[in-house]
């Protein structure tokens, strides 16, 4: 299943829709009729949207303490970390597995918060969820200062903030309720780029939060302990207030319900497949480096440490999340003007060139140059996160305008039934994408015990990414494509 609403018409008897600050059931939306959406619709949306991108921004934070966590836990007093600043295989080892733990769980939950709000309504299930955020944060905060925790506790704990990388999903299917079809993708493309931003927000706070901690107590484990666990409470106080926010101010759609045929349809069109494998490419690596790119500095260049400038590394792993976040809007952009298949495969082609370039950093010693290279990467990857799902929708319209032709369908009903569809897939490609993050730190710690470096991790990713160009070109770019079998393709900008 997937949450869709019925199609409404343009015209209505009681088109007029009164806007109201306090949170309700909506039992008549119709964001398509402009009398409805001009009298006091849009402000309802754009509320709805405030409550939504600053939940899921927090969700996004919690998701990825743990990238930024682990690398001051060796010091905190934990031995399975420690010697994480000189290179050490295991504990490099055992910081991957922390912070990929978060991305799998993230990734499984991103199905089940998809139906979650047909089920329980927007604004009972943004409150839920993030009122959940708060399990992870305290949990930390506790163990962190037990010095004889073991890594397993540590380990569902990491597991437990996966809860906030199911909130994008919830929060996306719940905001595309709200807006119209002209202006669907602006506010899907805001809500996801002010939840991707918590990446960012939470790799520059945390690492100044700690070293604060660290001023005020001592440079030894009980200061460092006492700075990790005021960089983990400072959300709780931003948690409490989404979760009022969202049971005061949002609304929830009762018309809004799930469509099990749409999902099946779905799940049999080969295309979710194929967009779910370029996904994971594109948000898998996104969200994969962002988790790993603060232990990937203190790993690859351990030497750093000792000449002071561990604070200022650990802030400069945010730029990769910001500058991933904000390329991701960019990326829908120019994917209207020239077409989402064609970006996504100059973004692939240029991530294989940005992994040739991070070896050639490793094997330099270079770090500017291994910095310059992330962040191109990073850069690319927000771009192909805007420009694949830009795809998606396109492609589920030229096929149902296709069958249509050929069989005779109304192409208002055809266009309707993509619209659900595209919904459906969205839900399935964002999870299987996400998931993308865990098999990419997986590869990194498997490449790290096996051969004593990460090289070949890299590699493997150069080659992934040029295979990817090349399934977006043999599916999407290929004449007999999108001019034979698909007719309408090319208008349709895929």
């Amino acid at each position: 299943m997937t949450a869709t609403v019925a199609a409404t018409g343009q015209q209505s008897d009681t088109p007029a829709f009164k806007h109201q600050s306090r949170g309700r059931w909506l039992d008549k939306w119709e964001p398509d009729n402009t009398e409805f959406w001009e009298s006091g619709g849009k402000l309802t949306a754009r509320k709805n949207l405030i409550f939504s991108v600053f939940a899921e921004n927090l969700g996004f934070s919690v998701w990825v303490i743990w990238g930024t966590v682990v690398t001051s836990m060796g010091l905190a007093g934990f031995d399975f970390l420690a010697g994480l600043g000189k290179g050490n295989p295991t504990a490099v080892s055992n910081a991957l597995l922390l912070t990929s733990t978060p991305t799998l769980v993230g990734a499984a939950l991103r199905i089940p918060y998809t139906f979650a709000i047909p089920k329980f309504g927007g604004r009972a299930f943004t409150a839920f969820s993030a009122a959940m955020l708060l399990i992870p944060t305290l949990g930390l905060a506790y163990f962190v200062n037990q010095p004889g925790t073991p890594m397993w506790v540590f380990m569902v704990l990491a597991a437990l903030a996966g809860f906030g990388g199911g909130n994008f999903s919830s929060s996306m299917a719940n905001i595309s309720f709200f807006f119209p079809e002209g202006k669907k993708g602006a506010a899907l493309g805001i809500n996801a780029a002010g939840g991707n931003l918590g990446v960012a927000q939470t790799q520059l706070v945390l690492p100044l939060l700690i070293t604060l901690g660290t001023h005020l107590m001592a440079k030894d484990p009980a200061g460092y302990r006492f700075g990790i666990t005021l960089s983990v409470l400072v959300w709780v106080p931003f948690v409490l207030v989404a979760t009022f926010g969202a049971l005061r101010y949002m609304d929830s759609i009762s018309t809004a319900k799930s469509d099990g045929k749409s999902y099946k349809l779905a799940l049999t069109n080969r295309h979710t497949w194929v967009m779910s494998f370029l996904y994971i490419g594109t948000f898998g690596s996104f969200i994969g480096f962002s988790f790993a790119f603060p232990t990937l500095i203190k790993a690859n260049f351990p030497e750093l440490t000792k000449i002071g400038w561990i604070t200022t590394l650990g802030n400069l792993a945010f730029l990769g999340a910001l500058v991933g976040s904000f390329s991701r809007p960019f990326g829908g952009w120019v994917s209207d003007k020239v077409g989402g298949a064609k970006i996504t495969v100059i973004v692939f082609g240029g991530m294989s060139v940005a992994c040739g370039l991070i070896m050639a950093a490793l094997e330099m010693k270079s770090f500017p140059l291994y910095l310059a290279a992330f962040l191109m990467l990073f850069v690319l990857t927000g771009i192909g996160n805007g420009s694949t799902y830009r795809m998606i929708p396109s492609i589920f319209s030229a096929e149902a305008k296709k069958y249509a032709s050929e069989h005779g369908m109304d192409i208002s009903e055809a266009t309707a039934s993509a619209r659900r569809q595209a919904g459906a897939a969205i839900g399935v490609i964002g999870a299987i994408g996400a998931s993308g993050g865990y098999l990419l730190q997986q590869a990194l710690r498997l490449s790290n015990i096996n051969f004593g470096s990460m090289n070949p991790a890299f590699w493997t990713y150069a080659a992934a990414f040029l295979v990817m160009a090349g399934v977006t070109w043999f599916f999407y770019l290929r004449s007999s494509f999108a001019i034979g079998r698909v007719p309408s393709l090319a208008y349709a900008k895929v």
